[in-house]
C-alpha cells in the first residue's frame, strides 16, 4: 500500500514583534513551535546526550548551554532567508551557525528540559568580527544579535551562547561561561583590558522567532548584503581563519 510522506507544516506568517518590559511570561515559553521545535526526535536526541538523568534543570540547562556554545562554531557568513532554515531540527544538524540559530537551539533544547526560555535581539558595537566581515556587511554595528533569556529560581536569566571556546581563544577573550545564576550577555573587554562590545539598543524579546520583523529589520540595516535577494547569503567565509 503506498503512503504518502509526512508533510512539513506551514511556515508561520507575520508572528509576534519582540516586546520591550517585562516580555512572555514563562507559561508561554515552553511550548514546542514551528521554529523552536522541540518536540523534534533529533532535538530530544541532543539533550538526551548532553543532560543527566537526574540532575536538576538548571544543572542540565548549563550543560546544554555548553553543548551548544560549543558544539556549533560560530560563524556568520551564511545567513538563510528561508523559514525552514530557522527551525531548530535543522539547526542541530549544523557544524556552524551564528548568534540567532544558536540561541535559538539553545531556547528550545532548554524548553524541552522543562525549563522556560524566550529569545532577545540587540544591536552590538565591537563585535568579534574581522575587517572582511565588517565590508562584507558594510557597517561595523551588527544588528540584531540574538541571545537566549532561560527561567530558572523564579528569574529570567541571559544567556548568549554564540561565540564558541575556541574562536575566542584566537580573538584573545575569554568565552562566555553560564551558571544558570548570573547573566551572560556579552564580553565587556578583551583579554587585554580594553573595551571589546556593547549593547547599543534592545530590541526585547519574543517567545518565537519573529521572522518576518526580523527579516525586514536586518534587510533594512544590511542593504549591502541582501541587495542580492536570493535565499541563502553564501560568501565563501569562515572567521574562525581571519583572527
Amino acid at each position: 500500500m503506498q503512503t504518502n510522506p509526512q508533510k512539513e507544516p506551514s511556515a508561520p506568517t507575520g508572528g509576534d514583534d519582540p516586546v520591550t518590559g517585562p516580555g512572555p511570561a514563562p507559561e508561554d515559553c515552553l511550548a514546542s513551535t514551528y521554529f523552536l521545535d522541540h518536540a523534534d526526535p533529533a532535538i530530544q536526541a541532543f539533550v538526551a546526550e548532553h543532560t543527566e538523568a537526574g540532575a536538576d534543570r538548571q544543572s542540565n540547562a548549563v550543560r546544554l548551554y555548553f553543548a551548544v556554545r560549543d558544539g556549533l562554531r560560530y560563524n556568520p557568513y551564511k545567513v538563510s532567508l528561508e523559514h525552514n532554515a530557522y527551525r531548530i531540527s535543522r539547526v542541530v544538524a549544523l557544524r556552524q551557525s551564528y548568534c540567532i540559530p544558536k540561541a535559538m537551539l539553545f531556547a528550545g533544547v532548554c524548553r524541552a528540559i522543562g525549563v522556560p526560555a524566550r529569545l532577545g535581539f540587540g544591536d552590538v558595537k565591537n563585535h568579534l568580527s574581522s575587517e572582511r566581515l565588517i565590508d562584507f556587511l558594510g557597517t561595523d554595528l551588527f544588528a540584531y544579535h540574538g541571545y537566549a533569556e532561560v527561567y530558572l529560581n523564579d528569574r529570567w536569566v541571559q544567556a548568549t551562547p554564540a561565540f564558541d571556546r575556541v574562536l575566542c581563544r584566537k580573538f584573545g577573550v575569554a568565552p562566555l561561561d553560564f551558571n544558570g545564576e548570573e547573566d551572560s550577555l556579552f564580553q565587556e573587554f578583551a583579554g587585554d583590558g580594553h573595551k571589546f562590545m556593547e549593547y547599543i539598543n534592545y530590541h526585547g524579546t519574543s517567545a518565537d522567532l519573529p521572522f518576518d520583523w526580523l527579516m525586514q529589520g536586518m534587510t533594512a540595516a544590511y542593504p549591502k548584503v541582501f541587495a542580492q535577494r536570493c535565499q541563502v547569503i553564501d560568501l565563501d567565509g569562515d572567521l574562525m581563519n581571519e583572527a
